[in-house]
């Protein structure tokens, strides 16, 4: 069973397309026009090794907001497809990333009930010319439309850029603890036989 899915998403916004492969080892192309939101991302796609194919063109004439937003949407829907109905897999993740000052602890729940719980204050409001608030925006559509809980929490940090790309790990090496298979477990790993 191969473990992929493509989602594309149009609106008057933003052209998204996104493809994943869960099981691959972490590369990635990525163009959304917005030049520290694809290092994110290529964070996200290496350290969790998911192959990421991202490919956005949005009103970054307006400003970001709508592009990270929407292809948090979009990855969040094509998790939730590659996932299928989660059978075998971990299900949790855990972990604590440091960057230099900044450390950043991310949990994950593949739990259905897609929620994100942010607490990640950054001084600055921007990293060159990204909006640091856009952080929780990626995360928020990201989790709700993967159907993840997903906890996020800066345990100390200073340097904005080191706060986000710690958060961005953090989240990685999670979700790729709860996205293995688990070979002890048989079915849906969950008491209502369904996530």
């Amino acid at each position: 069973m191969t473990r992929t899915a493509t989602v594309v998403r149009t609106t008057g916004e933003t052209d998204i397309t996104i493809t994943l492969d869960l099981d691959g080892t972490g590369t990635c192309n990525i163009s959304t026009g917005v030049g520290f939101f694809d290092h994110m991302l290529n964070a996200l796609g290496r350290h969790s090794l998911i192959d990421l194919t991202i490919t956005c063109k949005g009103d970054t004439w307006v400003d970001d907001h709508h592009t990270v937003e929407d292809v948090g949407i979009a990855m969040g829907q094509a998790l939730r497809e590659a996932l299928g109905n989660k059978a075998g897999i971990r299900r949790f993740g855990d972990v604590c990333v440091p960057l230099d000052e900044a450390l950043v602890l991310a949990a994950v729940d593949i739990s259905g009930r897609g929620e994100l719980f942010w607490d990640v204050p950054i001084g600055p409001d921007k990293v060159g010319t990204f909006d640091t608030e856009l952080g929780h925006e990626f995360f928020a559509g990201f989790a709700r439309d993967a159907g993840l809980t997903l906890h996020l929490r800066e345990l100390c940090g200073e340097n904005a850029h080191h706060i986000l790309e710690a958060a961005f790990k953090a989240c990685a090496r999670a979700l790729r603890a709860a996205i293995e298979p688990d070979p002890r477990v048989t079915g849906i790993p969950s008491t209502k036989g369904v996530l």
